[in-house]
């Protein structure tokens, strides 16, 4: 018999869940948690096989969940339960400890295969966020502070840029700031290469 924690922050979401999976022969639920650190709480005193949490809950998230049971208790794997449209980097939530990755719109009997699956030592990942991650995330800049970007490279100096490109240096710096901000760089040299790195350039 596999021991689930079944951890999801929406009691109707929670319950049903555990409902549903309490109807495979060879699936016992042994807790339900409403935040993170209730799942924490819970698996260390009952040590369960599986842990399935959602990915989004108050205080800690899945992921957080995943990376301090996998250092408290190995022998438990957990499985994140993802939101629509929203998949995480799945090489991010997979090296953060989680053992598989499912949107929580997949039928019950999915969600059964993958805990047999991450309990018998394999990992998953569903095929719509592994295909997801295949995609260069969304660029958040506009043509103007990309080209900005671009002409500035690492260290361009602004009244070039200006010149290149025919905008006052007042122009040129508020786009540079505009880029650096949407990118959380830490200078214009950390927004070069994080646009160059994401292939925006």
């Amino acid at each position: 018999m596999i021991r689930v924690l079944v951890a999801d922050d929406e009691d109707l979401v929670r319950v049903a869940l555990a409902s549903l999976l309490g109807l495979e022969i060879d699936l016992e639920v042994v807790a339900l948690a409403a935040d993170g650190e209730s799942a924490l709480a819970a698996a260390v005193a009952l040590r369960p096989d599986v842990a399935v949490v959602d990915a989004v809950m108050p205080g800690l998230d899945g992921f957080a969940v995943a990376a301090e049971l996998t250092r408290v208790l190995p022998g438990c794997a957990v499985v994140v339960l993802t939101g629509q449209g929203r998949p995480p980097h799945p090489q991010r939530a997979l090296a953060g400890g989680a053992k598989g990755l499912v949107p929580k719109g997949a039928p019950a009997g999915a969600l059964a295969d993958v805990i047999r699956k991450v309990h018998g030592g394999g990992r998953y990942v569903d095929p719509a966020i592994a295909a997801h991650a295949l995609l260069p995330p969304r660029c958040p800049l506009t043509p103007q502070e990309l080209e900005v970007l671009r002409q500035a490279e690492y260290d361009t100096p602004v009244t070039e840029v200006a010149r290149r490109m025919r905008l006052s240096v007042g122009t040129v710096r508020n786009y540079l700031s505009a880029a650096v901000g949407k990118l959380d760089a830490t200078g214009r040299r950390d927004a070069f290469a994080t646009a160059h790195d994401n292939g925006w350039l």
